[in-house]
């Protein structure tokens, strides 16, 4: 298999992984911190898929780190199958809650003129744009792990 930058076990794997973990948990962090969100299943799915995203994107930075510090290369074809399904899996979801977030978010605060949850609706397109920055980072590392995969 080819060694190229964001393959599991480079810096750069490892920085598109911590990325995603971050992304995803302040997602969580801005939405968890509004008292009603939990009223609209779009943003309660948002919280689901962005948990995780942040477990799965969290373990694969352990794992890229360990191969880091080890300086081991993680070209399995088993292994890089199960990244591709992986990223492939949470990738759809994030993006599915991610666009079901922010056609909740634009109906309350844009289609019906005014958002009546005040400051929560700040918090709640916060919470999607990070959900989408999060979805940009592992479509990215999906990608990556595709083409690996391809390549291998």
């Amino acid at each position: 298999m080819k060694h190229f930058p964001g393959t599991p076990g480079t810096l750069i794997g490892l920085l598109l992984r911590i990325s995603q973990c971050v992304f995803a948990a302040g997602s969580i962090a801005s939405m968890a911190t509004t008292p009603s969100f939990f009223n609209f299943t779009a943003f309660c799915y948002l919280i689901a898929s962005m948990g995780l995203q942040v477990i799965w994107s969290f373990v694969l930075a352990l794992l890229d780190a360990y191969a880091l510090l080890g300086k081991k290369v993680l070209h399995n074809p088993v292994l890089v199958s199960l990244f591709v399904v992986g990223d492939w899996v949470t990738a759809t979801l994030s993006l599915a809650a991610a666009s079901a977030s922010a056609g909740i978010t634009v109906l309350y605060f844009s289609d019906l003129g005014h958002c009546n949850f005040g400051h929560e609706c700040q918090k709640y397109q916060i919470s999607v744009g990070l959900a989408y920055m999060s979805w940009v980072t592992i479509a990215t590392s999906s990608l990556i792990m595709l083409w690996l995969l391809a390549a291998g």
